[in-house]
C-alpha cells in the first residue's frame, strides 16, 4: 500500500522504522522475476571492466519497438520526432486516440504533456526499448496525457552533462516548435510535467533546475512546468547510507557494484560520487540553487530500494528550500517496480501520479 508523506518529521520516522525492519525479498510473480533476472544479466555482461559498454551484446536482449500512428489495443498511438539528428536526439510522442465519445471533451480541454526521461543508469535503454515503450503507453492512457519520451545520449560515450543538455534542449524545442499536429489531440504546454525513473529521475531534477533558472526563456513561452515526478530517482554520494548497506545483495536490480559502475561511466573522468550531478542533498557540498519557479515535486520511494535514503534526503532538501514536495512510499517495492503493470503497486502509483497532476494543474 502506498502512503503519501507531507511532513519532514514523518519522513524521518519512516526512515527509522525501515532501518529497524527485517529485509525481505519482494513478492514477485515468476514472469516478473525472469524479466528482472534477464535485465540484470544483460547489464552485468555488457559492463566491461575498463568502463566501456558492449553495445552489441546488450542489443541482443534489448528488443526495440517501432512507433505507429495506428492505435494499439490500449488506444494509444505513437510517432517519433527528430530534435537534432546530428546527435541522434529524438523523442517518441504517445497520445491517446480519441473516440467519438470523448472527441468533444478533448476539443474543449487540451491534454497535459508529460516529458519523460527513462532510466538505465545513464548507460542503457531508449524510448524504443520494449519495456519502456509498454510503460509509456500505459502511462499515456491511464494518466490522460500526451507523453514525450526522450532519447538522450548515453554514457560512457557521452558523459555528464550530455544527458542534461539533451533533455533541456528537448524542452526548448517544444517551446519553439510545439508538438506535431498529427498526434490527433490538442495539448496544453503550459501544463507540462517532467517525469523520469531512476537515472531519469536524476535528470528530471537537473533539467527542472536549469529550465527554471534566471537564464531560462521568458515566462510567456509556451512550456511552463506544472510539476516534476521523480520515480525512485538515482542520487548518491561517497557515503554509504544505511539502506544501501542493509539491502546490499538482498534485493534485485540495484547493488553497490552496479551503482558505482554507472556513476564512473557517467560522471567526468576523475570525479567522485560527491559531484553535484550525483550528490544534491547538501551533506558533502553546497545544496543546489533552485529558482523561484522550480515546480512542485512528487518523489516516489520504495522500501526495498537501496537508494531510498538518498531519495528521502532529496525531498528534505526541497523542503529546506521551501519547495512543495510530496513523498509517496511503497514499503514493499523494489527498484523499477513501476515497469511491471501486473504488480499491484504499479497500479497504485498511477493513481498517485494522477492525483498529483490534477492538484498541480488546478493550482496552475
Amino acid at each position: 500500500m502506498s502512503r503519501t508523506t507531507t511532513m519532514e518529521g514523518e519522513s524521518k520516522k519512516k526512515t527509522r522504522e525501515t532501518a529497524g525492519a527485517k529485509t525481505t525479498q519482494p513478492a514477485l510473480p515468476w514472469k516478473v522475476r525472469l524479466q528482472v533476472l534477464a535485465l540484470e544479466v544483460a547489464c552485468d555482461l555488457s559492463q566491461r571492466r575498463d568502463g566501456t559498454v558492449n553495445r552489441f551484446l546488450f542489443s541482443l536482449t534489448d528488443r526495440q519497438t517501432r512507433a505507429s500512428l495506428r492505435p494499439d489495443a490500449r488506444g494509444v498511438r505513437s510517432a517519433d520526432i527528430a530534435v537534432d539528428p546530428s546527435r541522434n536526439l529524438w523523442a517518441r510522442v504517445y497520445s491517446p486516440a480519441a473516440s467519438d465519445a470523448d472527441q468533444a471533451l478533448q476539443e474543449a480541454a487540451p491534454l497535459p504533456v508529460i516529458v519523460y526521461f527513462h532510466g538505465g543508469g545513464f548507460v542503457f535503454l531508449s524510448p524504443a526499448s520494449k519495456p519502456l515503450d509498454a510503460m509509456s503507453r500505459h502511462f499515456c492512457r491511464e494518466l490522460g496525457a500526451v507523453l514525450v519520451s526522450v532519447n538522450y545520449r548515453l554514457a560512457p560515450e557521452h558523459r555528464y552533462p550530455a544527458a542534461y543538455d539533451d533533455c533541456v534542449d528537448v524542452l526548448r524545442f517544444l517551446d519553439t516548435n510545439g508538438l506535431p499536429g498529427d498526434n490527433g489531440v490538442r495539448v496544453d504546454l503550459s501544463r507540462c510535467f517532467l517525469a523520469g525513473d531512476s537515472a531519469g529521475g536524476n535528470i528530471v531534477h537537473h533539467v527542472a533546475q536549469r529550465f527554471t533558472s534566471s537564464a531560462s526563456p521568458p515566462t510567456n513561452n509556451p512550456v511552463r512546468l506544472a510539476g516534476i515526478i521523480l520515480l525512485q530517482p538515482y542520487f548518491g554520494g561517497e557515503e554509504r547510507t544505511e539502506s544501501e548497506l542493509r539491502l546490499e545483495g538482498a534485493v534485485p536490480v540495484v547493488n553497490l557494484r552496479r551503482s558505482d559502475w554507472s556513476w564512473r561511466a557517467f560522471l567526468p573522468v576523475g570525479a567522485n560520487r560527491n559531484h553535484p550531478a550525483a550528490h544534491v542533498t547538501g551533506e558533502a557540498g553546497p545544496e543546489p540553487e533552485l529558482g523561484e519557479a522550480f515546480p512542485p515535486a512528487m518523489v516516489v520511494v520504495g522500501g526495498l530500494d537501496p537508494l531510498q535514503d538518498w531519495q528521502r534526503r532529496y525531498a528534505a532538501m526541497l523542503r529546506r528550500k521551501r519547495k512543495s514536495v510530496r513523498v509517496v512510499e511503497f514499503p514493499d517495492a523494489m527498484h523499477t517496480f513501476y515497469m511491471f503493470s501486473e504488480l499491484p503497486d504499479a497500479g497504485k502509483l498511477v493513481e498517485d501520479v494522477k492525483s498529483f497532476m490534477q492538484t498541480n494543474m488546478s493550482d496552475h
